[in-house]
């Protein structure tokens, strides 16, 4: 809201709206267009400038320079919907092939349980329209259940998984219905559920709501040879009473109406006991299933989107710990975790110049990608690229862009045999029940590369406390494992591995040298823990040997990212803009907002103070750029006396412009504002700061004293 004009009365300082912070115009600007008269004797008055083909000159530059940043600005959101677009179908194809195992089995499921639901009668066209159920035994009554445990810690994360377990059974034949939480309530009833369930298979939904009207669609003849599946995602939200009706009156017609239930359930698999009546329970037969682990879905989103190259975007260490504390610490949802991925992502393709060059790992040619857009780069952001802190220390003399080209390429290079090598660690951690998350930070921390080098020991011997805690862990479950595991741990490093001939031909040379089954049991018997021989000695058994491959690999190949030249163009680092994008801290944007209200406004008048504190801002404003100079407690009335003199210095500015003006017949004089209209105005802006959490006001004891709560700029 803006600050009331001088001849405002001062009753207008009661109209306290103190989350509206607008600008205050200054009051030249406010002052009507002179007329045409007036802005000829203006234009006569100004002597030609000598230096106007410069100005325009000047002029040209500027405008060309602002389109070609609004291109490369097109082109930064451009690659930021390709790269997403990429990383999220990635992750809609990942958690498809984990739950399409689950969905296959629910479709047999239901196969199953119509062939036995028809095995029991078959009711002809004529008994199916009568509207009233068959008479059989109550052992027939019973509806198929099948009780999905998706063991998640918020229901978010299940949203995906039905809606997707909806489609894979609809694609396959079955009548299918969804049923929410809120449809199997107590403000709805099972009326309401009944009227949603026929308002999704019949074209034509009576006034009334009953079965008979179900039953008389499904005697169709493209209706009659599939069973109506109901899916409700979340059972623990559902009313009890409401489902237990329902139940009982759709197992009076279960055999005229094959109708199953598919309930999802978050906790336990005793839900239902909990939610259900006995009577509703005795009408169910129920088939339990589970869905995969949470960590397993993480396990596998993590390699697919952060340890292959997927789409070219990746994440700094700091980042990737922030992610991690982030989805442990809050919610624990796959969804938390994905959309702080996104968000990540977007800020690095809005804060780096050149980030729209990630778009070259979607393209086919990427090296000619790369050197058509590095060419066609205006000089100072060639100059910056080659200026990042990364290149620092590399040596590039022409720093052309083949040298570009070149870098990109062994980073890209780089990538693949890092995560190639990740890969390696995870598939031999698994066994030991170690995640890849946890992997994945230490591997991307870029002192790995500083601790790995060779007059600093051994990985396996690194301390618990020097931050490769999961990774010594991995190389010591390699030297306990069993045989006939490590022996597939090695089959599964040559598929990781094909793109490292020379690491592979080493994993074969090792798979080699394995013997038959007797010699393995042997062996079992004569090592059952770790081998008392030494490395060195010759006798080593198979899991030294291939601990000590893994360790070397490790060494020479998991180079973090963050070590390579030009990292910053697909790397995001900036874990604080991220953290306060999550997190947020409302207080401290509120303050930066008031601070540094010039740069969002962008108006001349304020711009041209500089440093000093314009008093054309609002009240709000200048008060809490003043309250800058102070501590943890500022005085009242040296701050009023320090309000009063912007106000009154602004106030003087004017009144000396409309002095100088050509119209100042025509203009109207400004009266100055009385003090007492200045007080009111510092009043409200003291409000303000103490309702938006900036201040707090002054106490019995220290009236004139005020208490600041934030902090910093």
């Amino acid at each position: 809201m803006a600050a009331p004009p001088g001849d405002a009365p001062l009753t207008a300082a009661n109209n306290i709206q103190p989350f509206f912070v607008l600008h205050k115009a200054a009051a030249a600007a406010a002052s009507s267009v002179p007329s045409s008269r007036a802005r000829r004797r203006i234009d006569a008055s100004l002597p030609s400038s000598p230096n106007s083909k410069s100005a325009k000159r000047s002029r040209d530059v500027d405008a060309q320079d602002e389109e070609e940043s609004e291109l490369h600005e097109q082109l930064r959101l451009e690659a930021f919907h390709r790269t997403w677009s990429k990383i999220q179908s990635t992750i809609d194809e990942v958690l498809r092939g984990i739950n399409l195992k689950l969905f296959d089995q629910v479709l047999q499921w239901a196969q199953e349980s119509f062939s036995a639901v028809r095995s029991i009668a078959k009711p002809c066209h004529a008994e199916v329209q009568q509207p009233y159920p068959l008479l059989t035994d109550v052992i027939c009554r019973r509806i198929p259940t099948a009780f999905v445990l998706t063991k998640n810690a918020e229901f978010v994360d299940d949203i995906t998984t039905f809606r997707d377990l909806a489609e894979h059974l609809h694609s396959n034949g079955c009548h299918l219905v969804k049923l929410s939480a809120a449809e199997l309530s107590v403000k709805h009833g099972v009326g309401g559920c009944l009227r949603s369930l026929l308002r999704q298979l019949l074209s034509d939904v009576p006034d009334v709501a009953d079965v008979s009207a179900l039953a008389s669609w499904y005697c169709e003849a493209e209706n009659y040879d599939q069973p109506i599946v109901v899916v409700i995602d979340d059972l623990e939200q559902c009313s009890g009473d409401v489902l237990g009706e329902l139940v009982m009156m759709l197992s009076e017609w279960v055999i005229k109406i094959p109708i199953f239930f598919v309930m999802g359930i978050a906790t336990t698999l005793d839900a239902p006991k909990k939610l259900l009546s006995s009577e509703a329970l005795q009408q169910l037969e129920p088939c339990k299933l589970t869905l995969g682990s949470p960590s397993d879905r993480m396990n596998a989103l993590v390699e697919a989107i952060l340890v292959k190259p997927c789409a070219g975007f990746c994440i700094s260490h700091e980042v990737a710990m922030f992610l991690r504390n982030y989805f442990f610490r809050h919610d624990g949802t796959i969804t938390s975790f994905i959309s702080a991925l996104k968000l990540a992502c977007s800020k690095h393709f809005s804060m780096e110049p050149l980030s729209f060059l990630c778009m070259g790992v979607l393209e086919e040619d990427c090296e000619e990608f790369w050197r058509e857009k590095f060419e066609a780069l205006p000089q100072v952001i060639q100059k910056y690229a080659f200026g990042l802190p990364s290149c620092s220390s590399a040596k590039n003399s022409s720093n052309s862009s083949n040298d570009m080209v070149k870098e990109l390429s062994k980073l890209l290079k780089f990538q693949k045999d890092w995560s190639s090598v990740l890969l390696c660690l995870y598939e031999a951690g698994r066994h030991d029940k170690v995640q890849l998350l946890d992997i994945f930070c230490e591997a991307v921390n870029p002192d790995l590369q500083t601790q790995n080098t060779p007059n600093s020991g051994k990985l396996s011997g690194v301390k618990p406390g020097s931050g490769n805690v999961f990774m010594a862990q991995v190389i010591n479950a390699i030297r306990y494992m069993p045989m006939e595991t490590l022996l597939h741990v090695l089959e599964v490093w040559s598929n990781h591995l094909k793109g490292m001939s020379e690491i592979n031909n080493k994993v074969k040379a090792l798979q080699s040298t394995t013997i038959d089954a007797d010699s393995v049991r042997a062996t079992k018997e004569k090592w059952p823990r770790r081998s008392t021989f030494t490395a060195g000695s010759g006798t080593a058994p198979l899991n030294d040997k291939a601990a000590m491959l893994l360790e070397d690999v490790t060494r020479k190949y998991l180079v973090p990212v963050e070590c390579l030249p030009f990292h910053e163009i697909i790397c995001f680092k900036n874990v604080n803009v991220l953290q306060s994008a999550l997190i947020g801290n409302p207080r401290r944007m509120v303050q930066l907002d008031l601070l540094k209200s010039q740069s969002h406004l962008k108006c001349s008048c304020c711009s041209r103070s500089g440093a000093a504190v314009s008093g054309s801002l609002h009240d709000t404003s200048i008060m809490c750029n003043l309250a800058q100079e102070y501590g943890d407690v500022i005085n009242l009335h040296d701050w009023y006396i320090s309000f009063e003199g912007i106000i009154n210095s602004r106030n003087s500015k004017v009144k000396r412009k409309s002095y100088g003006s050509p119209s100042k017949k025509k203009s109207k004089s400004t009266p100055p504002e009385g003090e007492a209209m200045i007080q009111a105005r510092f009043c409200r802006a003291v409000t303000e700061m103490q309702i938006t959490g900036l201040l707090r006001m002054p106490s019995k004891r220290r009236p004139d004293l005020v208490q600041r709560i934030a902090f910093g700029p």
